[in-house]
């Protein structure tokens, strides 16, 4: 199983929600494929949730154009 390190590529402020350059978190995929597009992205919203308390996708950054996705393992 793949492990990958989400980071956010440019600082955010939408809807309340505060996204700092920087901040990443790592996922295991039960696929080969990116994260953020697979399952609407779930796995990578929880992660962002469980680790810095902020729900990704409510402030519009659950995509490409803010997060970079990098295989580590």
């Amino acid at each position: 199983m793949p492990l990958f390190r989400i980071t956010v590529k440019q600082s955010k402020n939408s809807n309340g929600i505060r996204l700092e350059k920087g901040m990443s978190v790592e996922v295991v995929s039960n696929s080969f494929s990116n994260p953020v597009s697979t399952n609407g992205g779930q796995s990578v919203v929880d992660a962002f949730y469980r680790i810095y308390g902020v729900d990704i996708k409510k402030a519009g950054a659950l995509s490409m154009v803010y997060l970079d996705v990098e295989r580590i393992g």
